[in-house]
């Protein structure tokens, strides 16, 4: 007897497509594969798919055809629909009873490296929340998708296609690359070439190569404290001993560095989390002890965009003249997380390096990604995109300081140019954590103090509350509930 595919294996998921034809073409391609099922078994007639689903008999007759273009189906003469032998699956032999065995001690397989102490965690359902003051998430209000998919359309044309569909080793995108250099560094004041600069997954795969190439057990490195986590975890990683310096309103102090620093990792625009600006003495000053002490700075230049209050600051790596100063920025907050586009400036031999180990890691970025986002740029949307985003975050943080000032709570930290997020301190709530727990009843999302620490006041008064992602109406309304909420843990 011919096997058949059970009917009620094959459902709709609402998230697998967008159209109902994509769900009904991703449900029956599921079942195929999770069924293992051999060429030639039989699947449900379009009249009874249609009314076991509740959806047209059109419908499923198109998706069967369109499956069997795809190879996935084959009509039979007057015997309906059945796997067709090209199913992709078709030349993997059914497995049989699984084997039994001993698994692995994996405590004695891994390295000794620990998981992360420090993780910045944000609920995946943070959209559902009415009042989400976090960090890192973007408004899609303001993101012009038309643009994009026009630059996506250019990317994935067929006279591109050729480019993107070889293999470029450790490359980058020229297109990109030749934006970064003669646009988006110069308006920091950094001049460099092509052969200064990498692409990278975000800035966070920026951090992770410089790091695993100059963190060394016996090299010294110094960061900031609060300061962005994943400074510490990388340093961790690479088993480089870390000293954490204080911040103050200018940001990390020069005069604390202790002696034998090889390595500081800074964040002098926008200082994470408390939004503190680098004086231009101290960057001076820091720059000058770099020469003298011989040691590496690496620069975050987070949020550097978000200046719409003043103009930024110049960055370090524009007043470095002795080539010391490893540069990372990254388009991927700016225009939307998911991109993870970045890219790290620094001399040559350094970036030669760094490509090096990114090819064995990954090759490279995506290539129709890192197109698309020079199109993007070179076409002046991102421009454009930038003067909606600052004229946003202008309003709401004027809506946002005007609210926290009717309340007990202190603004303990905001760039003075902008930024997108503040650093608070409740005077009645000592514990952010057991604040920021509460308050998810309340269906408000903010940022404990503590993860910024390696080692948080006990416990830690402090919060970050991002203002890029909420809508303007809910921020008066939220930081009421927050007000209400301190008093509440507090009692």
């Amino acid at each position: 007897m011919m096997r058949r595919i059970p009917l009620e294996s094959i459902f709709l998921r609402q998230e697998e497509a967008p159209t109902l034809q994509g769900k009904l073409a991703a449900a029956i391609v599921r079942a195929i594969l999770e069924s293992r099922a051999t060429p030639g078994t039989r699947l449900p007639s379009s009249r009874k798919l249609a009314e076991a689903l509740q959806i047209s008999r059109l419908t499923v007759t198109l998706v069967y055809n369109e499956l069997e273009s795809q190879g996935y189906l084959e009509a039979l003469p007057r015997s309906g629909v059945a796997v067709a032998a090209t199913v992709p699956h078709a030349r993997l032999r059914p497995m049989k009873d699984k084997p039994q065995g001993q698994p692995p001690r994996w405590e004695d397989w891994l390295s000794d490296h620990k998981l992360p102490r420090r993780v910045i965690r944000k609920p995946a359902n943070w959209r559902d929340f009415r009042y989400p003051f976090i960090y890192g998430q973007v408004d899609p209000h303001l993101f012009d998708h038309n643009a994009w998919r026009d630059c996506a359309r250019r990317a994935l044309g067929t006279r591109e296609f050729a480019i993107h569909a070889a293999d470029h080793y450790g490359a980058d995108d020229p297109l990109l690359v030749d934006y970064i250099c003669s646009n988006t560094l110069p308006r920091r004041g950094i001049h460099a070439g092509p052969d200064e600069v990498l692409v990278t997954m975000g800035a966070q795969n920026a951090l992770f190569l410089a790091v695993e190439l100059l963190g060394r057990i016996d090299r010294l490195a110094v960061t900031e404290e609060p300061g962005y986590p994943d400074f510490a975890e990388t340093l961790r990683r690479a088993q480089s001993p870390t000293t954490f310096l204080p911040v103050d309103g200018d940001g990390l102090s020069p005069d604390m560095l202790p002696e034998g620093t090889g390595l500081v990792i800074t964040t002098p625009s926008h200082h994470i989390p408390t939004g503190a600006t680098m004086s231009l003495e101290r960057r001076i000053d820091l720059l000058r002890r770099a020469k003298d002490h011989d040691f590496l700075i690496i620069e975050d230049d987070y949020d550097f965009e978000m200046s719409y209050l003043a103009p930024p600051a110049p960055a370090l790596k524009s007043l470095d003249d002795s080539q010391r100063v490893i540069y990372i920025g990254s388009f991927s907050k700016s225009l939307f997380p998911g991109l993870r586009i970045g890219y790290m400036v620094a001399p040559a031999p350094l970036i030669a390096q760094a490509r090096a180990l990114r090819t064995i890691m990954l090759r490279h970025p995506p290539g129709h990604l890192q197109r698309i986002t020079a199109y993007f740029l070179a076409l002046g949307h991102y421009d454009a995109h930038i003067v909606r985003l600052r004229e946003s975050l202008r309003r709401k943080r004027a809506i946002l300081e005007s609210a926290l000032k009717a309340t007990s709570l202190e603004v303990a930290g905001a760039a003075v140019s902008g930024g997108s997020s503040i650093w608070v301190r409740s005077p009645h709530c000592s514990d952010s954590a057991r604040l920021a727990n509460a308050l998810q009843a309340d269906e408000v999302l903010i940022e404990p103090g503590d993860v910024f620490y390696e080692t948080p006041p006990q416990p830690c008064p402090y919060f970050r509350m991002g203002y890029a992602a909420i809508r303007e109406e809910a921020i008066e309304p939220g930081v009421a509930l927050i007000e209400r909420a301190t008093r509440r843990v507090a009692a």
